[in-house]
């Protein structure tokens, strides 16, 4: 069982954005420290609900104040980027890190952010697919050119290689439908249960090509697995014929996160895709204080945060009922005694067959109490969960 800490760079009210990134790393510093395997840093534009706009620099910044932990981004949005240049950036902090990057990648949403960086709603919309092969192709090829829809240029070499597979967020069964397609691992995210997250496993496995007794995947099968958070608009295009990037399926290696190694065996030995969830990570010296705690300081930092996805379009935004959505993440996730904490993380694995989890461990708000936080899942937790076949 791989555990690592989720970092969002949460900006509670009050706090520096400058003070909230100095923090982040902090956290990464004290997670390796406590033992956890890896850490993961989230990327937002132009709102409170996280501060860090380029997760890849600021993994930059972890990885060079630490020796042992892996980091990486969860995720980058590629609808706001040049794929090619994500996988240079990517390339540079492999390759000075000693292979210790992550790289995540996500399509965003239908937010502002599209009309500032200048790429609209249609590579939203339509370009995900297109975005996603190209940047597997500049990251597992010496050379790339495109002649896609949203990108077409010459062949050229690329500088410095490196040989990594992203890890792709899905919130939507057409994104886990292109991530089978491609043999990616799925980020599944904090907003959905155990259930769902099962659903969205299976439904993967019936559509992963790599699998020689995959099932077709029925409607059914994709509804139980459709759940999905603010904003989750359709998926981008979908696997089309081998061989060209920018229109399908790039190259036929299987990993899970970070460098290509020999692929893990799951349950009854197959292939570990080796997907990662996101769930909320908090401990206390009783589930009442924990919870008590979150549901005092959370809505805090998601009532403003939440309302900062200002859509492109002038749709309208979708809204959340804060409290019961903290109530949610405290029922769902590893929040509580350390007892209840353990507990909750078998019985996710169990419920699931996940092997990686990544902790969000910010939900106190404070500095000193995530920093706590950290310290005591390494010490009461991070041990006993690691057992988990």
């Amino acid at each position: 069982m791989r555990i690592g800490v989720f970092l969002v760079a949460a900006g509670f009210p009050g706090r520096p954005p400058g003070e909230v990134l100095r923090d982040t790393v902090e956290a990464v510093v004290a997670a390796e420290e406590a033992g956890f395997d890896d850490a993961w840093i989230a990327e937002h534009h132009f709102m409170s609900y996280g501060v860090c706009p380029s997760a890849a620099t600021l993994a930059g910044v972890a990885l060079g104040r630490t020796s042992r932990i892996r980091v990486g981004t969860a995720v980058s949005v590629l609808s706001t980027r040049h794929p090619v240049d994500l996988a240079e950036q990517a390339a540079v902090l492999d390759q000075v890190s000693g292979g210790r990057f992550l790289l995540g990648v996500g399509r965003g949403g239908p937010w502002v952010d599209l009309e500032v960086f200048g790429t609209g709603l249609d590579r939203f919309e339509r370009g995900f697919a297109e975005s996603l092969d190209l940047l597997c192709a500049a990251l597992e090829r010496g050379e790339v050119a495109a002649d896609g829809e949203f990108f077409r240029f010459r062949r050229v070499p690329v500088v410095p290689a490196a040989r990594l597979r992203p890890v792709v967020a899905c919130t939507s069964p057409a994104t886990a439908a292109l991530a089978a397609a491609r043999g990616l691992p799925m980020l599944l995210g904090m907003h959905v249960g155990d259930e769902e997250k099962a659903a969205m496993i299976r439904a993967y496995d019936a559509a992963d090509p790599g699998r020689a007794d995959a099932p077709t995947p029925g409607p059914a099968e994709w509804r139980r697995a459709g759940t999905g958070p603010v904003g989750q608009g359709r998926a981008g295009s979908g696997p089309a014929e081998p061989g060209q990037v920018g229109s399908g399926r790039v190259g036929s290696g299987r990993v899970g996160s970070g460098r290509e190694d020999a692929p893990a065996r799951g349950p009854e030995g197959r292939r570990d895709p080796g997907h990662v969830a996101a769930a909320v990570g908090y401990v206390a010296d009783s589930t009442a204080q924990a919870v008590r705690e979150l549901r005092e300081s959370m809505p805090r930092w998601l009532e403003p945060g939440l309302a900062g996805y200002v859509p492109v379009d002038g749709r309208p935004r979708p809204s959340r009922d804060v409290p019961a959505y903290v109530d949610f993440l405290c029922a769902t996730h590893p929040v509580g005694s350390a007892d209840h904490c353990v507990a909750s993380i078998r019985r996710t694995a169990a419920a699931t067959g996940l092997r990686h989890l990544i902790l969000m461990v910010e939900g106190a708000g404070d500095h000193a109490r995530t920093l706590e936080n950290i310290r005591r899942l390494g010490t009461e937790v991070l041990p006993r969960v690691r057992q988990t076949a």
